[in-house]
């Protein structure tokens, strides 16, 4: 389990985290999201020593990261892939790892081949490619087989292989009864992959739920109607909770009833439909309208 309570991080005047509380709990994989700038990375190098707390404190298991007796084999960290020594290979690196924690060489080359560099171990780590330097990072943090993980935008690089991998994995880490906390940016992966979801915005903590929780707070469920007579439709299904937006001559969108009741309605008045499809929100879109107003880098939207 990892705590945090009333975690504060200033830099000079800047306040990077602002009392940020949670709990991630063992069993399930908790998601960690926020827009560039939100104190994401912050916050986890709080959680594991890496920067002191102004204030506030983080605890993994009931004790400070820094009074952990043999790190490696409670909490596996990835927040830099690239902090690796450049010179040494692959197999190399690990094994000096392994070597602070008496961790036998049989383990390196378990933690190789589950993150899917045998065929690289043998060469310089400043020679990999983003996606074999995040499989690096990935075997790095595995290597300790702690019951933490710690991993901030672990599929960053990765091809469609690798980041189905990192998927099935933390899924079946947490099936273990292990804690994962996981950054990511990409919404539809992070929507297959959590199970509990944690936002921040400009260094505090906007949401702490279960994604489907979060999801249904935050967005709403639209029909997606196709009638030769849409406004008639309208008239029918229209009503102070019921918002009705005509996209095409022959289209609505319809949110605040169900399909089935709009069906029926267009039933009863002899009305066609020549489609009647339901969507719900997304992730995305939960995490959109969560974050709006918390975005410290924000684009030039394309008209």
């Amino acid at each position: 389990m990892i705590t945090a309570e009333g975690l504060t991080k200033r830099f000079g005047d800047k306040t990077a985290v602002d009392d940020v509380s949670f709990t991630v709990k063992p069993g399930s994989v908790t998601g960690f999201l926020g827009p560039n700038g939100a104190g994401k990375s912050t916050t986890m190098r709080m959680i594991v020593g890496l920067d002191r707390p102004t204030s506030g404190r983080a605890e993994i298991a009931g004790r400070e990261y820094r009074k952990l007796r043999a790190p490696l084999t409670e909490v596996g960290v990835l927040l830099d892939a690239k902090a690796v020594h450049t010179g040494r290979t692959a197999r190399n690196h690990l094994r000096a790892m392994a070597a602070t924690h008496g961790i036998p060489s049989s383990r390196v080359d378990e933690v190789i081949e589950l993150a899917g560099i045998g065929s690289v171990a043998r060469k310089r780590a400043g020679k990999f490619s983003l996606g074999m330097g995040q499989r690096l990072g990935i075997a790095s943090a595995l290597l300790g087989d702690p019951h933490t993980l710690i991993l901030d935008e672990p599929v960053n690089g990765l091809d469609p292989e690798g980041v189905r991998w990192v998927r099935q994995f933390v899924r079946h880490a947490a099936s273990e009864g292990r804690t994962v906390l996981l950054s990511s940016h990409l919404m539809s992966e992070m929507a297959q992959t959590a199970d509990h979801v944690i936002v921040m915005g400009r260094g505090r903590v906007l949401a702490d739920a279960p994604l489907a929780d979060l999801v249904r707070s935050w967005t709403q469920n639209t029909v997606r109607v196709r009638t030769p007579r849409p406004t008639e439709l309208a008239a029918a299904v229209g009503g102070p909770d019921v918002e009705i937006v005509s996209s095409a001559p022959d289209l609505l969108d319809i949110v605040g009833l169900p399909a089935a009741r709009i069906g029926d309605l267009a039933a009863d008045r002899g009305i066609p439909l020549h489609e009647l499809t339901p969507t719900t929100g997304s992730l995305e879109d939960a995490y959109l309208a969560l974050t709006g107003d918390s975005v410290e880098y924000r684009t030039k939207e394309i008209s």
